[in-house]
Formats: structure tokens, sequence, C-alpha cells
């Protein structure tokens, strides 16, 4: 079996250590690359500049949550050169004015004081039981101060100006996996199926005592769902 040429797409304040488990799982199935989604404060900027970082010729991608907006508009921008989709923890939604508020003023405060801003989100990222999970919780700490407040702020500012991308969903027709913790605080399960009814080649996973950053919450499971995706593009 050839392998696929898989492009990782991490959410805010993440790096390739989101996908750890995933990347040393995958690599006899794929040729696994983390694209760098610090450098842009928009999505069709960051779309872009990715489509410049893969290897050329067709590929399968998946983004989760902000990785997921991302992957959404890279499918508007070279739908021929997408083999598969795979959307996990993420919506197809705008960003609803309430939402855009609440970013405004992680914002603001990440210019003081970015420890706050990454205190405030992990219990929206993680599952409640595993709020102990030291591994875990050091993990998404790490990431968040390597990329560090400016990269925070493009990043809210790419995903406060995406676009609803539900009216483009009916124009996928690669071989999509989307996937969501069952206990996903920030993009819920009800978010998943209306992506699932609209994408007509899509497959939808719910993964239990899960939260948001399903990668790193069951990430057995995850790439176990991940794998069964990627055979399914041969």
């Amino acid at each position: 079996m050839n392998k696929q040429n898989l492009v990782l797409l991490p959410g805010l304040l993440n790096d390739h250590r989101l996908f750890e488990h995933q990347i040393a799982n995958l690599a006899d199935v794929a040729e696994i690359s983390v694209a760098d989604m610090s450098t842009a404060n928009s999505m069709s900027d960051l779309a872009s500049l990715v489509l410049t970082q893969v290897p050329s010729g067709r590929f399968a991608v998946a983004g989760l949550s902000m990785g997921g907006y991302l992957a959404m508009e890279i499918m508007r921008q070279a739908p021929e050169r997408i083999s598969g989709l795979a959307l996990l923890d993420t919506s197809a939604r705008p960003d609803t004015p309430e939402s855009t508020a609440n970013r405004k003023a992680l914002m603001d405060l990440a210019e003081s004081d970015l420890d706050a801003v990454i205190e405030k989100l992990i219990p929206k990222l993680v599952h409640p039981s595993q709020l102990n999970d030291h591994q875990q919780i050091d993990s998404i700490k790490a990431m968040a101060n390597t990329l560090g407040k400016n990269v925070f702020i493009r990043q809210q500012q790419a995903i406060i100006g995406r676009v609803d991308s539900r009216p483009t969903l009916p124009t996928i027709h690669c071989p999509t996996l989307i996937l969501c913790g069952a206990q996903d605080a920030i993009t819920p399960i009800e978010v998943h199926e209306e992506m699932h009814s609209q994408i007509s080649n899509s497959k939808l996973v719910i993964v239990e005592n899960c939260g948001h950053l399903s990668t790193l919450g069951q990430p057995e499971k995850v790439t176990e769902s991940l794998r069964d995706w990627i055979r399914s593009l041969n």
C-alpha cells in the first residue's frame, strides 16, 4: 500500500505535540507533516501558506478545532489536491458575536498575562475527569508558551474572521472523517452532526469520555479512527 501524504493542522496555540500519538502510530500508513499556522492572521492567507508547504500533488488533510476551520478553507482553495478530509472537534459555523467578544477579551488579557489566558482555556479543552492529568495539562501549557502571545493574537484574529463554511459543505466529495469528543465543550456533537449531514461521503465518530482536544484526551481511539480513514483513501 502506498503511503498517503497527510498534513495535520493543529488548533489554537497548539503545535505538533497535539498529534504526538498520531504521528508516532500512523507512520506506517502515512507520510506526515504538521503545518505551521503561526505566521498569518487570516484563514485565507494561512491556507495559501499551507499549500506552499505541503508536498506536490494530492494529500489528505486533518485539522482539529482551528485546524478544522483551516482545512475547510484549504478545501475551497484547492479541492482538486485533497484526497481526504478529517475534521476533528471543529465547526463549519462562523464565529458568533458572543464568541468574538470573548476572544477579544482574551486577546487583551494575553498582552499582559498569557498564563492567565491558558488557565482560563484549559477547563474548556480537557474532559473534566482529566483535569488532574498532569502530562496532558503540561503539554497544553508547553505548546501555548512555545507559541506565545503574538501567535495567540494572530490566530484569534484568523478565527474571528473565518467565513461560514456551511454553504460549501455539499461540494466536498472526498472521504471525510468527522470526529468529536462526546464532552467537547467548545464544538459540541450537534455541530459535527450538522457537518455530517451536509458532506455526502462522511463518517461521524463520537469519542466517549473525551473533551475538545481529542487527540490528547483519547489518543488511541482517535488514532484508530484516523487509521481507518487513511485506509479508505487507497
